[in-house]
C-alpha cells in the first residue's frame, strides 16, 4: 500500500489535547487521523452528528421569557449580583 503524506493546521492547543486523549487510548495522531478517515470512508460521511444547536421547547420558551423581560421596562433590574442577592434575601 503506497502512503502520502498528509499536512493540516490547527490550534496548538487542540493539537495538544487530541494528542494526550489519543496517548490515554494507546494511539498516535497518525493513528487516529487514519481511524477517522477509513471511518469516513466506511460509512460514507462525517462519521459522527453534524448538528446545529437548536434549543428545546423549553429552552426555548425559556429565552424568549428572558427576552420579554430584558425589554420590559417595567421590570425591576440589578446591576450586581450583590443587589439581587439583597432582593431575594440570601
Amino acid at each position: 500500500m503506497a502512503t502520502t503524506n498528509l499536512n493540516i493546521r490547527t490550534d496548538k492547543d487542540v493539537k495538544d489535547q487530541a494528542e494526550q486523549i489519543f496517548s490515554e487510548l494507546g494511539l498516535n495522531m497518525t493513528t487516529a487521523i487514519n481511524m477517522f478517515l477509513r471511518t469516513t470512508i466506511r460509512e460514507q460521511g462525517i462519521p459522527f452528528s453534524l448538528k446545529l444547536d437548536v434549543p428545546n421547547e423549553a429552552t426555548a420558551a425559556a429565552i424568549e421569557e428572558g427576552r420579554r423581560i430584558a425589554s420590559d421596562s417595567s421590570v425591576k433590574g440589578y446591576s450586581s449580583m450583590d443587589a439581587l442577592k439583597a432582593a431575594l434575601e440570601i
